[in-house]
Formats: C-alpha cells, sequence, structure tokens
C-alpha cells in the first residue's frame, strides 16, 4: 500500500497517544501531540520521544499548544486519552474541526461520536468520524517523554458516522496506520467490540488488593483459572446483547488470539502463554488506575444500558458496576459524562439505531440538517 504523508494531531499524551505518534513517526507521517492540561508534553520540551518494544523510534514530535491549534494544522485528529477525558476534549475541539476533516476516536467511549457529531451540526459543519473498538497500540508510558509499546494489535474494529464515509475513512485509517482494520456494522457493534471494560472488571477486581499495595505485578500472570473463567462468562453476556441486536462482534478468544499473538485456549492459559512470552503486561500498581475509573463508568455502563434497551441484561456487568461503586465510595454508574449529556432516557433502541448509522440522534432539539 502507497502512503500519502499526513500531518495527524492527537489528543492525549499517554502510553497510547506516545505509542500513536512512534507508530504514525514509523509509518512516515508527521504527529503533534496536544495536552489538554500542559504536563503530558511538557517533557518533551527537553528530550525527544523514545519508542521501545514493538515500535523502535526516536524523534520529536510537534506540539500543540491548544485545541485549536490541534485542529487547525492537521490533516485528521486522533482522540487518544482516557473515556473520562473525552467529553472535555471534544468540546474544546469541536468549535475548530472543518468539514470533511477526519477524526478518529481511539478507542470509542460511550457514543462519544454522536456526541461529537451532535456538536459539529449545530455548526452546520459534517466530518467524518471514525469509532474504534480498540486502540492500535499498547503499551505504558515511562519516565520523561519516552514509550514502551507492547503489541501492534493484527485487528482493530471500526466504524464510520455517517456511514456514507466509511470507504473514504477506512482508507485514510489504512494509510495512517496500515492494513489492520476490520470494518462493524455501525457504532453499536463498535460499542459492543471493546472488550478492555469486561476483562478489566475481572482483572481489577481478581487483583485489587495488589492495586491498592501498589505491587508490581504481571498481569497475565494473574489472569488464573477462575479469573478467566469470569471473563468468559462477562464475554457472554456481550455476546448475547450483540446477537440480540442483530449485531456481529469478536469473541474474547479473538480478541487475544488477534490482539497478542498467542493460539486459542482457555483465557487463563492464553494469558499464561502471553506471560512465558513477556508481553503479558504489568497490572496497575495503583487503585486510581483507568481500568476502574474509566472502564467501569464509561464502558461497562454502556454494555448495561444496551443490554436493558435490548432485553438482554447484563447482570455481570451490572455487578461489577456496583461491586465497585461500594468499593470506591462512588456512583460510577452516574459518572458517564457522555452518556448524561446525550440523555439516553429520552430515545428508544430504534432512535440508537439510526444514530449508530448516521451519528445523529434525529429528534435531539438543537441537531440541524
Amino acid at each position: 500500500m502507497t502512503t500519502t504523508k499526513a500531518r495527524v494531531g492527537i489528543a492525549g499524551a499517554g502510553s497510547i497517544a506516545f505509542g500513536s505518534a512512534a507508530l504514525l513517526h514509523e509509518q512516515g507521517h508527521d504527529p503533534m501531540l496536544w495536552s489538554p492540561s500542559g504536563a503530558g508534553t511538557e517533557a518533551l520540551k527537553a528530550a525527544p520521544l523514545h519508542a521501545s518494544g514493538a515500535v523502535e523510534a526516536e524523534f520529536s514530535p510537534r506540539v500543540a499548544g491548544s485545541a485549536q491549534q490541534l485542529a487547525e494544522e492537521n490533516d485528521a485528529v486522533l482522540i487518544a486519552l482516557p473515556g473520562y477525558g473525552h467529553k472535555t476534549v471534544l468540546d474544546a475541539l469541536a468549535p475548530h474541526i472543518r468539514d470533511g476533516q477526519h477524526v478518529i476516536i481511539s478507542s470509542h467511549a460511550s457514543l462519544g461520536a454522536v456526541y461529537l457529531m451532535q456538536l459539529l451540526a449545530k455548526r452546520g459543519v459534517t466530518a467524518p468520524i471514525t469509532a474504534w473498538g480498540t486502540t492500535v497500540v499498547t503499551g505504558r508510558r515511562q519516565e520523561g517523554a519516552a514509550v514502551k509499546v507492547n503489541t501492534l494489535r493484527a485487528r482493530v474494529d471500526l466504524c464510520t458516522v455517517p456511514e456514507t464515509a466509511a470507504d473514504d475513512a477506512l482508507a485514510v485509517c489504512q494509510n495512517l496506520f496500515g492494513d489492520r482494520f476490520q470494518p462493524r456494522d455501525g457504532l453499536l457493534a463498535i460499542s459492543l467490540s471493546n472488550l478492555n471494560p469486561q476483562n478489566h472488571l475481572g482483572i481489577a477486581l481478581g487483583n485489587i488488593t495488589r492495586m491498592e499495595r501498589g505491587e508490581t505485578w504481571s498481569q497475565g500472570q494473574n489472569v488464573t483459572p477462575k479469573v478467566g473463567r469470569l471473563l468468559e462468562q462477562l464475554d457472554l453476556e456481550r455476546l448475547a446483547i450483540a446477537e440480540k441486536l442483530g449485531l456481529s462482534v469478536r469473541t474474547i478468544f479473538e480478541h487475544f488470539h488477534l490482539s497478542f499473538h498467542v493460539p486459542v485456549a482457555s483465557i487463563s492459559e492464553m494469558n499464561q502463554q502471553m506471560h512465558a512470552q513477556g508481553n503479558g503486561g504489568t497490572g496497575p500498581a495503583t487503585a486510581d488506575s483507568r481500568y476502574v475509573t474509566e472502564d467501569v463508568p464509561y464502558g461497562l455502563q454502556l454494555t448495561a444500558v444496551l443490554g436493558r434497551l435490548a432485553g438482554s441484561p447484563a447482570k455481570l456487568h451490572e455487578a461489577g458496576i456496583e461491586i465497585f461503586s461500594a468499593m470506591y465510595g462512588r456512583d460510577f454508574a452516574r459518572e458517564n459524562t457522555l452518556l448524561n449529556a446525550l440523555e439516553l432516557d429520552r430515545f428508544s433502541l430504534d432512535d440508537l439505531r439510526q444514530a449508530a448509522r448516521t451519528g445523529l440522534l434525529q429528534d435531539a432539539p438543537e441537531t440541524v440538517s
């Protein structure tokens, strides 16, 4: 595939943002990083970005000082930060996105593509918004301007709103990140294609004391048979919702096989193989981890909502939300700022099906055509 050099603005400055910037650089593109707080890119003033592991690179990416600069100086924009930061960043970017400018959400959380499309519609702007079911890279940011890229995923599910822009959007993603994308049937399929929330639920629940104590522990090794079985049961709930909605999504076994390049076996066995190969990852060393603070409100909550709408309640997902809310003394079900802003209780499942293709909730009062 011939690569056309592109300028890509990345909203975020954590592990995924740094890893994505390194991959873009390796692919011959020109990334720019924007840290909403400014703190995340501070280290880049003193040193180039150094990537190791699955991507080896050292370079000095451009750095944006504002959302406006990020949008105005790039051909495409990639959202690469935790879900709890999406609404703030989308609010900041929406006034500056221009007609036809491609926006990619890595990875998509809680109908964020619909939320952004609504904001753009108020301005009379139409821009293709692509939602990824997960990230292209996995990794951990290191001290200073460094990132360890653990793996490059062989397949990433995606869809685009409006769906009429799907072919062009797929070509953009392939040009930027390589031939690794699997189109899915709309945003509801993508919403049910992100396995991180359900997997992190089981991993965090089974290892919460390690997290609280700040221990250094292998994530893959500690997906023991009972934790692995819980992940498999959580996956059955997600697959049941997808079946009720008539959607095709990958299984947890396909996810681990394609993401971490291990043979299909039980989920515990696959994680033990990852650990043995050295790519099992290190588990969170704090209870203040995105495995809980992002994935519970922005991942599990959406699955729970879709399960109720589809008539296939996700009882284990619902229980996980309640358990972590009790552990943390928070109401995680109410912390999802994107779903709260969309006021989904005003809409039917048919409305959501339509929005999954157009990006617009049709009877939203401020939407323009």
